[in-house]
């Protein structure tokens, strides 16, 4: 689930130039627990570091990486499989951390991706395990361009974004990836040594939105989207002519996309020699099943479906290319097995769980040693080492070892009925003491957050969220819902979302809030609407387009116009600019961007008439801050509070665990005021953050004292 929330004080204006007066904002009276005897969970409990996160197996089974804080900013750790204990940190990064990182096939290299604040302009880094772990960075930016100009300044190229495209254990010391030095809007490929940090040009972008590649490091298919909206694979014609640039050669037609599928199709890998190619599919069918053909003969076989969810993630042999298993997701997860004796594994290690979702987080290169994930929706992830010949499973540690024994809630899901009866796949969390008989409904209607995922090509899941814990523990219902546009329940569910920005999408958002209400689980009068990315605009749309539906709304690094996002996209997205014609609208003809303007909240501002907070990372590369700054200052001009937190180094979202806190705390703070619930008092977080506030203080309780401290 990928949401976040802002944190902004507010300025009331009395008259707006239009001459609109304010809109009369009033705090909700507290509504407290049933349970007066909850105790009130700690921020940093639920959003600060973990105690150990996302481990994962060397390829010869000897050794374990995972995330861990030095001195409270997450770096990775390196350990002897068979001593936890043993562990040294082999990162030392001191702001925001290292988030992901994989072994490379030698064991004794990690590598791993870092932008700058949130820029999204990656490099690449290798942490040489053998030589007093030193870091390299392999791509590093270029240097400003020094062609002196007639006024003898100096152009400056724009950033350089570094993409591992694969790694493939027949070659140990090297890697594939992308660059995008030659020009902003597409990546060549290149062959990477991970020890020298030498590359060579395999693949010259000719205007490809990505490459397919094989074990061999072989450039396999390319992808283009054509004007249509269809997807077109092509496939190398010969080699690549001697006299033009490396890489660079004829393409011919492999397979078309149909656009109604573009969501739900896709390459995904090969079989052991190369000759059998692995997709997800969805042509002629609804949602997409796991699929092979045979390169040779053209022979197509089904391998897994389910006639209600998409293809969800496969389990197939590290070197022999062999599906073992595959997961679908509805509203719960399910796995079909076709390896015997992975069946038994699986059989035997949900026999030994605590009775959450058991998965497989890694594996060694011979596949006889996991790692273990077991899941559940009211306390840390369970981590397990299980040796597959000896059928030993070994605990190693659990992510947050504070949440154990807390007041947690579990998750319940629905299936609610939009008004043309899409069925929407949905989330809902209450707090602790107020559900009578375990029913899934409370005692009493309660006040609840609308929490709307980003994307919104993406979905929410059942399983432990903090963002559901936090709200329950102050006291509100919690509400996630798979509005059509989500992925995972077909391409007709998907497709339904097309150019539905503000249309049924939020249709759908409201049906799901009317399910609450009649069901008793929601008071119609305190219903907040949060999101982050797609959520933030819907939470905009749900105040200006529905304005008296909801008490309050918290947008973070959300869209406020349609038009101004598409102008601004990053360069590397520009290959798939026909998707955003296709799903949000076309922003490059007279009549597409009056559409787009229909559904921009910033159009319609003077509707707003509930308290509004902001928050926005001034590095976002994908919803710019010219996107809160423009609706924050529309609204100044109206005379329409609003509060707005501006984080100067974070991006699309919020990554130092400071900001994170800050956010969260100016949050529950305003959430407090207009839905009436309990609140963790601010405190130090506003002054341990880097968060600016430059508008909107006096409209969440305690912010004027807390940046006074």
């Amino acid at each position: 689930m990928s949401r976040w929330i802002l944190r902004i004080p507010l300025v009331l204006f009395s008259i707006g130039l239009f001459g609109l007066a304010t809109p009369v904002v009033h705090a909700a009276k507290p509504d407290p627990l049933p349970n007066k005897d909850v105790p009130l969970i700690p921020r940093d409990v639920l959003f600060g570091n973990p105690d150990k996160a996302a481990p994962e197996i060397s390829p010869d089974g000897k050794q374990i990486a995972f995330l861990a804080p030095v001195d409270g900013v997450i770096n990775v750790w390196v350990a002897p499989l068979s001593d936890i204990a043993d562990a040294r940190a082999i990162t030392h990064d001191k702001h925001r951390g290292v988030t992901a990182f994989f072994w490379a096939f030698t064991n004794k290299h990690i590598l791993y991706s870092q932008d700058t604040d949130g820029d999204e302009n990656y490099k690449i880094y290798c942490v040489d395990l053998d030589n007093g772990d030193k870091i390299r960075c392999l791509t590093p930016a270029p240097e400003a361009n020094a062609k002196a100009k007639p006024d003898d300044k100096k152009e400056e190229q724009p950033p350089v974004r570094a993409e591992i495209e694969n790694v493939s254990h027949r070659f140990p010391e090297e890697i594939l990836i992308g660059l995008n030095d030659r020009d902003p809007r597409y990546h060549d490929i290149y062959r990477m040594n991970i020890l020298t940090g030498e590359k060579k040009l395999v693949q010259h972008n000719q205007d490809f939105a990505g490459f397919v590649t094989d074990e061999d490091y072989g450039i396999r298919f390319a992808t283009k989207y054509a004007p249509d909206g269809m997807i077109d694979y092509f496939q190398p014609e010969g080699a690549a002519a001697a006299d033009g640039p490396a890489g660079q050669q004829k393409w011919k037609p492999f397979l078309k996309v149909p656009n109604e599928d573009t969501a739900n199709t896709g390459l995904m890998g090969f079989n052991k020699k190369g000759d059998v190619l692995y997709l997800r599919d969805s042509r002629d069918r609804n949602t997409s099943a796991l699929m092979s053909l045979d390169l040779k003969t053209g022979e197509k076989k089904m391998i897994a479906e389910d006639d209600r969810a998409d293809l969800g993630s496969i389990k197939s042999h590290p070197t022999e290319n062999t599906i073992q298993a595959v997961n679908f997701t509805y509203d719960r997860r399910r796995r079909q097995v076709f390896d015997p004796e992975v069946k038994k594994d699986l059989e035997l290690l949900e026999k030994n769980s605590h009775g959450g979702e058991v998965g497989i987080g890694g594996w060694s290169l011979d596949d006889r040693q996991w790692i273990v994930a077991e899941l559940i929706d009211d306390g840390p992830v369970r981590y397990s080492h299980f040796d597959r010949d000896t059928k030993k499973l070994t605990f190693l540690f659990v992510s947050r070892k504070a949440l154990e024994g807390l007041p947690l809630v579990h998750m319940h899901s629905a299936v609610i009925k939009a008004r043309d009866g899409l069925p929407l796949v949905s989330y809902y969390s209450l707090p602790p003491g107020t559900e009578k008989d375990k029913d899934g409904k409370p005692t009493k209607p309660l006040p609840m957050v609308l929490s709307v995922h980003g994307g919104p090509w993406a979905r929410d899941s059942w399983g432990y969220d903090p963002e559901h814990q936090l709200w329950a523990n102050r006291g509100y219902a919690v509400l996630s819902v798979n509005f059509r546009g989500s992925t995972g329940f077909g391409k007709n569910f998907i497709n339904a979302g097309n150019k539905e920005w503000a249309g049924k999408m939020h249709d759908d958002l409201v049906d799901a809030v009317k399910w609450a209400v009649d069901q008793g689980i929601a008071n119609p009068k305190k219903i907040a609407i949060i999101g982050g990315s797609y959520g933030g605009y819907a939470t905009l749309v749900g105040l200006t387009f529905t304005p008296d539906l909801f008490a309050c709304g918290v947008d973070i690094v959300g869209p406020s116009s349609l038009v101004t996002l598409l102008d601004t996209i990053p360069p590397y997205w520009a290959p798939a600019l026909q998707m955003f014609k296709d799903r949000v609208g076309d922003h490059t003809t007279e009549e597409g961007r009056a559409e787009l303007n229909k559904r921009s909240p910033l159009n319609f501002v003077d509707k707003i008439e509930r308290p509004l907070l902001i928050a926005q990372g001034a590095n976002d590369p994908r919803v710019k801050q010219s996107e809160a700054d423009q609706i924050v200052k529309a609204m100044q001009k109206k005379g329409i509070p609003v509060t707005y937190v501006l984080f100067p180094d974070e991006g699309h979202g919020f990554a130092r665990p400071e900001n994170n806190m800050a956010f969260y705390a100016v949050t529950e703070a305003f959430l407090s005021r207009y839905l009436g619930g309990r609140a963790e008092p601010i405190g130090k977080a506003i002054k341990e953050s880097t968060a600016k506030i430059p508008v909107g203080v006096e409209q969440v309780p305690g912010l004027n004292k807390a940046l006074d401290e």
